[in-house]
């Protein structure tokens, strides 16, 4: 199966031809600026330092998708769900988290709507 053809870099003015949405010189400048002017800062707070502390260990201990397991298929995890969101009041620990792919994660937080909230 061949691969996608690579598309334009999605930085205003920037040729250069990328698989994801940016370029490898503008990939992080944009999550900065993201992080920095779009991302709510009540969410910064949620996921700063110690939740990627607590994200790494956990994908380390679950390194497969749990939703693919449960369909029989093996993907390495990308991903860390809440199961009940921070913003609703739930918490870190680990019976309140779900390892994913980035397609299953996507999913859930694109019907859970949490994504655009």
């Amino acid at each position: 199966m061949p691969l996608k053809s690579k598309r334009p870099c999605s930085y205003p003015g920037c040729p250069e031809l990328t698989d994801g949405r940016f370029c490898v010189a503008h990939t992080k400048k944009e999550s900065q600026r993201y992080e920095l002017y779009d991302r709510d800062p009540e969410k910064n707070k949620r996921y700063g330092s110690i939740w990627r502390k607590i994200r790494a260990a956990f994908i380390k201990a679950n390194p497969l998708c749990v939703r693919c397991q449960q369909e029989g298929r093996l993907t390495p995890a990308r991903e860390v769900h809440h199961i009940i969101p921070l913003r609703d009041g739930g918490t870190n620990d680990t019976n309140n988290l779900m390892a994913l792919c980035t397609s299953c994660h996507s999913e859930i937080t694109a019907r859970e709507g949490g994504r655009w909230e």
